[in-house]
């Protein structure tokens, strides 16, 4: 099964024996099914873009989200990320915005989030697709325990990794991570609903480069 896998030979060395796996297994038969029966998103070649992008050893920072963005041309297999061209989603905007209101960048008219995957930003949602239109909907099949043993992977086998966990599902998916060798922040979630109860003003993207700084790591150009 890990042969057929098409993913970065940096994270497949550390995530082999999950693909063995029979839930893993199952996945993928039912991932295939829904990408010949539905409109399906990210496309099937970006399902792994986040690993694509960034190299396992290169992982400076964990960024986690919930699920594809489910409209038409958004998702782009990275999370909060949309296309080039693409109108900023709500969440996005708000992390732009608290960037903006941190560190004084203005904020960018792309929502394409690679330049920050290229600089060891993991952008990792906790589900990797999702039906068109339909939130959640790909949900309990098995991409949560794939990406738990990527969070177990990197907690287990780095150090100083910064976690940004921001809400109540990504703060619960982050008890896994060994906090006497990572810097785990968090705070609500950008979202529009509860941005302007915490998110706003957490100062995480300074927070982020001052500790990676302390470390002997570049810091992240946001």
């Amino acid at each position: 099964m890990a042969e057929d896998v098409k993913i970065a030979l940096s994270w497949k060395k550390h995530l082999a024996e999950e693909f063995e796996r029979e839930y893993f297994r199952q996945l993928i038969d039912f991932v295939r099914q829904e990408y010949k029966t539905h409109t399906v998103y990210p496309p099937g070649r970006e399902i792994f873009r986040a690993f694509d992008c960034t190299d396992f050893d290169d992982v400076k920072v964990v960024i986690i989200g919930q699920d594809p963005y489910h409209g038409p041309g958004q998702a782009n297999g990275l999370c909060f990320s949309v296309r080039e061209g693409v109108t900023l989603p709500r969440s996005l905007k708000n992390i732009f915005k608290e960037i903006q209101n941190d560190l004084g960048k203005p904020i960018p008219k792309s929502g394409d989030l690679e330049r920050w995957a290229q600089q060891g930003v993991l952008l990792l949602n906790a589900t990797l697709t999702v039906r068109a239109s339909d939130a959640g909907s790909h949900q309990n099949k098995g991409w949560e325990q794939f990406t738990d043993a990527v969070i177990k992977a990197i907690s287990k086998n780095k150090s100083n990794v910064v976690f940004l966990l921001w809400g109540a599902y990504a703060q619960k998916k982050g008890d896994i991570i060994d906090r006497n060798k990572h810097l785990v922040l968090m705070s609500a979630h950008p979202s529009p609903f509860s941005a302007d109860r915490g998110f706003f003003g957490n100062k995480h993207f300074s927070k982020t480069n001052e500790y990676l700084k302390s470390k002997g790591h570049e810091e992240i150009d946001w």
